[in-house]
């Protein structure tokens, strides 16, 4: 198992391989459809003419995310007082995010995407040039994972985008995953894919 604190440098990443076992500390973000779109069409398109209010936050997501980690995740969330928690955060599907995430992990320097199910082409080439890695969850395990998200420390577009989709900045204490997708181009989901379509094509011509 290797233990990693964010923020992380591309050195650190570029020593990790597709199979190995990761457990993840340090500040990161949530984000799923919304919050992509989000970063991506606002902005990171739309940088020239940003209002005050998403200057402020494009400065927060840079804090965070540089050397950091987004996770596609829509936790359920408690609030007592001022204070919010984490009763759930399983990771989403991260492949609606393919549009988004090359741009994304470019724009803002991430070196940990989470979420489960994996990533496409545009992803793993950005992942092998800017030194990110794809890190696959424990789906189905949301109140396990949960126990890894150790505070919330703020959220953001809650009421824009609802809390599933909103921004949360937490703290993680060794969360846990596997790199599916490392930064030398390597792909555990494009080799079992392979392994599908030989297995598949053995089996009709059987």
């Amino acid at each position: 198992m290797i233990e990693l604190t964010t923020p992380v440098s591309g050195e650190q990443i570029r020593k990790l391989h597709a199979g190995d076992r990761v457990r993840i500390s340090g500040v990161a973000v949530t984000g799923r459809d919304a919050a992509h779109k989000y970063m991506v069409e606002k902005l990171i398109e739309g940088a020239p003419a940003l209002s005050a209010g998403d200057r402020k936050l494009y400065d927060e997501l840079s804090s965070i995310l540089r050397g950091g980690a987004i996770y596609h995740c829509g936790p359920i969330v408690r609030r007592e007082g001022e204070k919010w928690s984490f009763l759930s955060a399983g990771p989403t599907t991260s492949i609606r995010d393919e549009i988004y995430q090359d741009k994304v992990i470019k724009a803002f320097g991430v070196r940990f995407v989470i979420g489960k199910g994996g990533m496409g082409p545009r992803t793993l080439a950005a992942c092998k040039e800017h030194g990110a890695v794809y890190v696959h969850g424990i789906g189905g395990a949301g109140v396990y994972n949960a126990a890894s998200v150790v505070e919330v420390l703020d959220v953001f577009k809650a009421e824009e985008f609802g809390l599933p989709e909103a921004f949360w900045k937490i703290r993680l204490d060794r969360f846990p995953g596997i790199v599916t997708m490392d930064a030398h181009g390597n792909s555990l989901h494009d080799d079992l894919a392979k392994v599908f379509d030989r297995r598949l094509e053995e089996l009709v011509n059987h």
